[in-house]
């Protein structure tokens, strides 16, 4: 039984330090040797290097863009919650690329990816909000949304600002309380 454990420890640290290897290169620029030290890794179901390999195949780091393969990554992480994955497969939902443009889909992934604190997706789907693609267009909604990402978006604050000149006094005052009381809570009920 302990060389079985050994084994199992020696394995997962071996794959760590590919994984760490992977993003090193990337960070680096050599993309090529990114993708072929994370794509192993995410053919094994590593999510984080599943992700990774969607961001790279979309913007056509160490090959050329390829939307169907940075589609098939993002879906494989996004479904084990990955919130960037969630996020660049709503990107791919709302600008047609690598799937049909299907804006119900895009707000769906980046709702995912909100509620999970990721300030882009915040972002995305207060945009959505504010020009009603997907879902019902919603000031009050749009509001919370693009306050919670102003924090971190630069382009989220002046939208947050647009939909705010769009409000009466009272919808802003309930609209700035719900974005408080979600700064605090789980972001699920602030939707």
């Amino acid at each position: 039984m302990l060389p079985l454990f050994f084994g199992l420890v020696m394995s997962v640290t071996a794959l760590a330090d590919e994984f760490e290897e992977g993003i090193a290169a990337h960070d680096k620029g050599d993309y090529t040797t990114a993708i072929k030290l994370l794509r192993p890794l995410a053919e094994q179901g590593n999510v984080a290097a599943q992700a990774g390999l969607g961001f790279m195949y979309n913007l056509g780091q160490g090959t050329e863009p390829d939307y169907n393969q940075a589609v098939l990554w993002f879906r494989k992480a996004a479904e084990q919650g990955n919130a960037n994955a969630q996020s660049g497969l709503g990107f791919s939902y709302q600008n047609g690329q690598g799937v049909p443009q299907n804006s119900q889909e895009a707000a769906k992934w980046y709702r995912l990816a909100a509620e999970q604190g990721l300030p882009v997706a915040q972002s995305k789907l207060g945009q959505l909000y504010k020009n009603g693609e997907g879902v019902a267009q919603d000031t009050a909604k749009a509001y919370l949304w693009l306050s919670l990402a102003s924090e971190h978006v630069t382009e989220a604050v002046q939208m947050r600002d647009e939909v705010a000149m769009n409000m009466t006094s009272a919808q802003l005052a309930k609209a700035k309380e719900l974005a408080t009381t979600c700064r605090t809570t789980v972001f699920k009920i602030c939707d």
